[in-house]
């Protein structure tokens, strides 16, 4: 098999776990909505973590992958943690109040964030048409939130739309933070850490407004574990085997399973200016990945000329 032949098997693969990835994880968001309905963001928090946390024990132990799991940076997965605990309050919070493809909109900001964080912390050269695309992104932003002094109700100028930039702004920093761990730590133990700290931290911060949880929400939690947990490893393995710049765009198919999910659930569509942000906003995700693409090969083709 060529080495271009490969290349395409490899995203081809990675490219139908991403898909797979962000289904789950979109059924995993529906089902935050509607326990967010009955219980509170932390608790939902802890929640997300309790349930997982079997089912992780149970793969690092079929991995055989215990020796490397407590070798780890412990205060970089402590800042992962405490940040995952903010972003999935905050996001539980946004989808409470807003339909799930107007969150995915306003949350499709992160991955410019994470362009920009690249530089200071990473100490990445970002190009300057990589800022002109980022600014091109918090322009969409600015029109999916219409802020406009006619209704600003009918906008997402609201607690939730703001919790929700909030969140993305702190996914942005746990995934470059992610990027350091990774260099040296093993992708079992940033997982088990941060159900752990999602599970001990959040569960915490809980207790003193604890809702007794009802039995007939059995089902629907269960559906919490499966969902993230399936979503965790399809995006794992997606970014594993394949090319970042052929993968990532499909992480903007959540809007497509944001738009469905809240016809057949909720019977509710996204507002004309909630298209046009997102448009805006994936169109410069889409130029940065496409970028990124093309600086990848020309470093690539000149050091094997």
């Amino acid at each position: 098999m060529t080495s271009s032949a490969h290349h395409a098997q490899g995203n081809l693969r990675s490219i139908t776990f991403m898909l797979m990835a962000v289904g789950s994880f979109a059924l995993m968001d529906a089902v935050l909505k509607t326990l967010s309905a009955r219980y509170p963001v932390l608790q939902i928090a802890t929640l997300r973590g309790l349930t997982a946390l079997p089912l992780v024990l149970a793969y690092i132990s079929w991995r055989g992958a215990w020796p490397s799991v407590l070798r780890i940076r412990w205060k970089l997965h402590l800042l992962r943690g405490v940040l995952g605990i903010i972003m999935l309050a905050l996001f539980t919070r946004g989808v409470r109040e807003l339909p799930l493809s107007a969150t995915y909109t306003l949350f499709f900001i992160a991955p410019l964030l994470i362009t920009a964080l690249s530089v200071p912390v990473l100490k990445e050269r970002v190009p300057r048409a990589h800022w002109w695309a980022i600014g091109v992104g918090f322009a969409g932003v600015l029109i999916a939130l219409r802020p406009s002094g006619e209704d600003l109700q009918a906008g997402f100028v609201t607690v939730g739309g703001l919790a929700v930039l909030t969140a993305a702004f702190c996914y942005a920093v746990a995934a470059v933070a992610g990027r350091l761990v990774s260099r040296t730590d093993s992708s079992e133990s940033m997982i088990l850490s941060m159900m752990v700290f999602m599970s001990l931290g959040a569960g915490l911060l809980a207790a003193p407004q604890w809702v007794p949880l009802a039995p007939a929400d059995a089902g629907l939690l269960l559906a919490l574990a499966l969902t993230g947990f399936v979503g965790q490893l399809a995006i794992t393995e997606a970014f594993r085997h394949g090319q970042a710049s052929a993968v990532a765009p499909f992480e903007y198919t959540a809007l497509a399973w944001g738009v469905a999910l809240d016809w057949l659930v909720w019977q509710t569509l996204p507002a004309a200016h909630t298209w046009l942000g997102a448009a805006i906003i994936v169109g410069s995700g889409l130029y940065l990945v496409r970028r990124e693409k093309r600086i990848t090969e020309v470093h690539a083709n000149a050091e094997h000329p």
